[in-house]
């Protein structure tokens, strides 16, 4: 579960973002991510454990100091016993921006998953840090993680694997590269699962911004947004493995840049431009 917020509305933002974000051009989403976490004054904790690649983690490095803060960290946590690390826990602690890179989402879950550090990451989000992961950092923000599925636009019983996530927020479920590797069927799989939390597919070099119950997407594609909260019938209980499941009153937004949704009420707006317009 999510760490209590010290204060109401003080929990930092949660940046699940597709994977393949724009790292030479504009770098919209980064700019952003370098906002929330305070600007020119931002200090940022890379985490790269879900990379097998030493590259990893200095390439962000030299990202965000060259979009401009204060100080950037690489807390390369490759095995459990690093985890203990103090001086990496006092950076960790001392950062106002948070952001673990892509790879496999299973490095993060095994190797950060009940330590001190998967504790402070959810301390410092509850106390007002924005926590950003791509890719497979962005599957492991939630409580529950799509840790490896197949492809295809249809729900098939066990075509998912699910796993714990680092647990900021029990409210959705994150899926990457959604459009690019056709994964809408594994998305909707691992609902039909669990109907309760709301589905965000995101496209590559597309995020979500989710403060409170606000979320607002920022990036080049679109997020697909998929809600169950009306879900009439899911099939999976009594499918056999590999078949299709049937899945009755699925509810689907399309959601691009400059759209919002909102996870109360469970409504999708489009940019305030075309608001004004209507």
């Amino acid at each position: 579960m999510p760490s209590p917020e010290l204060t109401p509305g003080a929990r930092g933002a949660i940046i699940p973002i597709g994977g393949a974000e724009d790292k030479l051009h504009n770098r919209k989403i980064l700019h952003r991510f370098v906002e929330v976490s305070g600007g020119e004054a931002a200090k940022i904790a890379i985490i790269p454990t879900a990379s097998e690649l030493d590259s990893t983690g200095p390439r962000y490095q030299k990202l965000f100091k060259r979009i401009g803060v204060a100080d950037a960290w690489v807390l390369d946590y490759r095995e459990r016993a690093d985890t203990d690390n103090p001086e990496w826990l006092a950076r960790l602690g001392e950062a106002t921006g948070i952001f673990m890179t892509g790879g496999n989402q299973l490095r993060l879950s095994t190797i950060l998953g009940g330590t001190e550090v998967a504790m402070l990451m959810r301390r410092r989000n509850a106390a007002g840090v924005p926590i950003a992961g791509t890719s497979a950092g962005a599957a492991f923000l939630p409580e529950h993680m799509i840790a490896y599925g197949a492809s295809g636009a249809t729900p098939h019983a066990g075509a998912v694997s699910m796993a714990p996530g680092l647990g900021l927020t029990n409210r959705v479920i994150v899926d990457q590269h959604f459009r690019q590797r056709d994964r809408i069927g594994r998305l909707l799989t691992a609902l039909a699962y669990n109907p309760f939390v709301v589905g965000f597919g995101l496209d590559e070099d597309t995020s979500a911004f989710i403060e409170g119950d606000r979320v607002e997407i920022v990036g080049a594609g679109a997020i697909t947004v998929v809600d169950v909260s009306d879900l009439d019938h899911s099939g999976m209980a009594s499918a056999k493995e590999g078949a299709p499941v049937d899945l009755i009153g699925v509810r689907l937004h399309v959601l691009t840049d400059g759209c919002s949704f909102d996870l109360a009420t469970r409504r999708a707006s489009p940019p305030p431009a075309v608001r004004r317009e209507e």
